[in-house]
């Protein structure tokens, strides 16, 4: 069951890791850099523009990084919960082998 929920969780960060990379190459396409540079010069507002996209992509980047966290912290978690099973596990065979070998009553 671990391995499935790793498999899920590897898939769903690269989906979303293509879909940030799909908006980044988006706002990266600068076909009509010319008509732009026109633009900029009748226009002032276009650097607020330049300042949303730079907004956006840090906004992505600490929402990635920030899921990255939440993610490493749950599978520390996860894998903790484990350990302490086992140690349960260990002990309770334990105490059957010595109860089976005469040990214990």
């Amino acid at each position: 069951m671990n391995e499935i929920w790793r498999r899920r969780s590897l898939r769903f960060l690269l989906l979303f890791s293509s879909i940030s990379l799909q908006f980044i190459s988006a706002f990266a396409n600068d076909s009509s850099s010319s008509e732009k540079g026109k633009q900029s010069e009748a226009h002032p507002g276009s650097k607020s523009n330049t300042g949303a996209k730079v907004v956006i992509i840090l906004l992505a980047v600490v929402t990635v990084v920030l899921f990255s966290f939440f993610l490493f912290k749950l599978w520390q978690k996860k894998k903790r919960e484990e350990q302490y099973a086992r140690l349960l596990k260990l002990f309770e065979e334990d105490d059957e082998l010595e109860v089976e070998l005469g040990l214990r009553d």
